[in-house]
């Protein structure tokens, strides 16, 4: 297992998961949704789209 691959992959997903979340919360709202969400919401769906995410550009062997 590499190490420092694994690491740069999981810092991409952390990096790039409030991205998405927030492109997905712009689309609702552009469509006429309207959303609140509390810390503890937010910080949950962070870490599972990074999961989301680093499971998504890891090479399956």
């Amino acid at each position: 297992m590499d190490y420092k691959k694994s690491i740069i992959h999981f810092l991409i997903s952390l990096l790039l998961s409030p991205v998405v979340v927030y492109i997905v919360l712009l689309a609702a709202k552009a469509a006429g949704s309207t959303y609140e969400m509390t810390h503890g919401e937010t910080f949950i769906i962070w870490l599972l789209m990074a999961i989301v995410i680093n499971l998504s550009i890891t090479e399956k062997t």
